[in-house]
């Protein structure tokens, strides 16, 4: 019986997690937990896209680290679909900083710093919606 809505959530393995080949351990989280695999491409992240998807940081003293983290180098785009896809993507990620993130998320298993935090997830619906088309265009 259902319980949520079917919804997608874009996920992003940022360059530190491609770098340390975790993209594969990534992917399959999400598809163990029950999520369908929708759309998948590598690719880089512009300095302008990125400036675009972290806009509502601007400002704040992190903002150029930010840019800079995420355009360095490739990254991996994925979206996928299930019932209540963005908070069961927030909570197999893990809270932003690494040190506060559970052990068995994402975060809590891999990351180091909230700079370097291995993976993005769309954190509501809506957002979902605007980086989904950000990145793949409409699906």
């Amino acid at each position: 019986m259902a319980t949520g809505a079917v919804e997608r959530t874009l996920i992003i393995v940022k360059p530190e997690g491609v770098a340390r080949g975790l993209t594969g351990e990534i992917i399959s989280r999400f598809e163990r937990k029950g999520l369908r695999l929708v759309a998948l491409r590598m690719g880089r992240v512009s300095e302008e896209v990125a400036r675009v998807h972290y806009g509502h940081h601007a400002g704040k003293p992190f903002f150029p680290d930010l840019i800079r983290a995420i355009t360095a180098g490739p990254v991996v785009f994925a979206v996928f679909e299930g019932e209540n896809a963005v908070r069961v993507g927030r909570l197999l990620i893990g809270a932003t900083n690494p040190l506060e993130a559970a052990p068995g998320t994402i975060r809590g298993d891999f990351a180091l710093d909230s700079l370097h935090n291995i993976v993005h997830a769309s954190d509501a619906p809506e957002t979902a919606a605007i980086e989904i088309e950000r990145f793949f265009g409409t699906l």
